[in-house]
């Protein structure tokens, strides 16, 4: 598996979607490394915080249905009013959001009932929007691995955001790196503190906090969401592998609270990629 650290303002890419209809959710074209343009990665979500300097950045997510979004659950442990939380989805450029950009304020918080924040397990949540979202060229769904998908077999892995870690926000290196995950329940390799004992992923680089880890489908044009940014010891440092929560692991709870439904899953139409570039590093 090669990862490729790039940040949402360092790609280039084209949307391939219809404006107005949902029929291929999750589509984006990647064409090179250079400034992202609008419509690359469209399922990314900014979580901001009126109280956080500059951009407002809190934390990154991704648009997984119309309506509701996957995050870390850790993001809200210094949250004491999620009301004054609000959504960027569509954007790129976080001091320019561009007319493709949509507000939403948060409905509902759902952390996972066993997340302990000293451990930083089970660090998973989704927000339910105050409204859906429309589709549009700069808006899309993005594909959560089930647990039928076969780690294995995907390649070209990528972190895409802001840069935000342990919710504050800074941008990110430019310098893609090799990473090679794993997704054994100890994370063999890794130094962690304090022991993870749920089934986990580890990378050699730290995506933003609640932002997707993101896997293409050997020999075929597919991305699926396979990891929640959880935490990590600052970028590519010696021996300090970003941390991401498996969505795989955790799709069934994923599931129960969003609906069968709702599952953007399985259906491969909802994550077709034309990628135009090879793995580098």
């Amino acid at each position: 598996l090669t990862m490729n650290w790039l940040g949402l303002l360092v790609l280039l890419t084209v949307a391939g979607m219809v404006h107005g209809t949902w029929d291929n959710c999750g589509t984006t074209r990647v064409v090179g490394g250079a400034d992202a343009k609008p419509g690359a990665w469209p399922w990314i979500v900014s979580l901001k915080h009126p109280a956080i300097p500059g951009t407002r950045h809190l934390c990154g997510g991704s648009l997984i249905t119309a309506e509701w979004v996957l995050t870390a659950a850790h993001c809200f442990d210094p949250i004491r009013k999620i009301g004054v939380v609000y959504l960027v989805i569509g954007a790129t450029q976080l001091t320019k959001p561009g007319p493709g950009a949509q507000l939403r304020r948060i409905k509902k918080l759902i952390r996972h009932e066993n997340y302990n924040p000293s451990d930083k397990s089970y660090d998973i949540a989704l927000l339910k929007l105050s409204k859906p979202v429309d589709c549009s060229p700069y808006v899309q769904v993005a594909c959560v691995a089930d647990p039928a998908l076969s780690l294995s077999e995907l390649h070209n892995c990528w972190v895409a955001g802001w840069g935000a870690t342990a919710a504050r926000g800074e941008f990110p290196r430019e310098t893609p790196e090799p990473a090679q995950p794993t997704e054994e329940p100890s994370c063999p390799g890794c130094w962690h503190r304090p022991p993870i004992t749920i089934l986990i992923l580890c990378a050699l680089l730290q995506g933003d906090s609640g932002g997707p880890l993101m896997c293409q489908e050997k020999d075929s044009d597919f991305f699926w969401v396979v990891g929640v940014t959880s935490w990590g010891r600052g970028c590519a440092r010696a021996k300090r592998p970003g941390i991401y929560t498996s969505t795989q692991y955790f799709y069934d709870w994923i599931v129960a609270h969003i609906g069968t439904e709702n599952a953007a899953s399985g259906s491969k139409s909802c994550s077709v990629l034309t990628t135009l570039i090879s793995s580098s590093g």
